[in-house]
């Protein structure tokens, strides 16, 4: 028993010596202390990621979506050292360890490429804030309002609030369309009116009809003017700017209000006619 006792098992210790009171105790206090800090690191670390996004929250000129970003940098950040602060406690020599995850991280970085070039493009995203969560978006052939933008997709609810997940990469790589961006837009119409009504009575009926709707907007000034001579009408292009709030209801009213209006007034509204001739037997 006594020569197993002195077998030397780790740097000049003893199998003795690792059975030890002493060092059982001394691996007990490191394994305490270990979890007491993981539980503050954890604790604080949750506490901050919620106080950064909250800063978000709380002030509305603030991008939510890039406090939440920071927040969650926070929170890695602190977790990280709470687990080399672990390492050191069990006497781990914290500079290896740092070294290898370098070298591990690199490995696996070239392994991942397309995953970080999401996590790249989700940075970029986050920063120069090119969409965020709230706006009305055309991206990547995907049209719907954004609800999410986390490092590695953004999230969208399209116009039958179906969830839509598109990579980063694709986002930050393609033409972003936002409609939510600026407060006021620019509606656009083309009516048309056969060759033989009165050019200044169906301009004055579609003038009258659009602008009596209390979302047309006088400043800028309206825009309606003929544009087209077609093959059997006279075009009419109609610019009216409204807030962008109220832009598609707004459009499609627009057609049906002056439709009726320019029927009630008797203004002629073609469309196209095709002449059969019978030949002769």
């Amino acid at each position: 028993m006594n020569d197993l006792l002195a077998t030397e098992l780790w740097e000049g210790n003893t199998l003795g010596d690792y059975l030890s009171l002493e060092f059982l105790a001394s691996i007990v206090g490191s394994v305490v202390a270990a979890i007491v800090i993981l539980i503050i690191g954890w604790t604080i670390a949750a506490w901050l990621g919620r106080r950064v996004r909250k800063i978000g929250l709380n002030h509305e000129h603030l991008d939510d979506t890039l406090f939440n970003f920071l927040g969650s940098i926070v929170r890695y950040v602190v977790l990280g050292f709470t687990f080399l602060i672990v390492l050191n406690t069990f006497g781990v020599q914290t500079t290896s360890v740092v070294a290898a995850v370098g070298a591990a991280g690199l490995a696996i970085g070239l392994a991942l490429q397309g995953t970080l070039s999401n996590i790249a493009a989700g940075v970029m995203l986050i920063l120069f804030r090119p969409l965020k969560i709230g706006d009305f978006v055309d991206v990547a052939g995907k049209m719907g309002t954004v609800k999410d933008v986390t490092l590695n997709f953004t999230e969208l609810a399209d116009l039958g609030n179906a969830q839509v997940i598109i990579p980063n990469s694709e986002v930050w790589g393609n033409v972003i369309t936002n409609y939510s961006i600026y407060d006021t837009r620019r509606a656009e119409w083309t009516f048309g009116v056969g060759y033989g009504v009165n050019l200044k009575q169906a301009e004055d009926t579609i003038r009258d009809t659009i602008m009596a709707d209390d979302r047309s907007m006088t400043d800028p000034e309206p825009f309606i003017q003929v544009n087209n001579l077609g093959d059997s009408s006279v075009d009419f292009l109609v610019r009216v700017w409204c807030k962008s709030g109220d832009y598609f209801q707004y459009q499609a009213d627009m057609k049906r209000k002056v439709k009726e209006a320019l029927d009630d007034a008797g203004v002629d509204i073609p469309f196209p006619t095709r002449t059969l001739v019978q030949a002769a037997e």
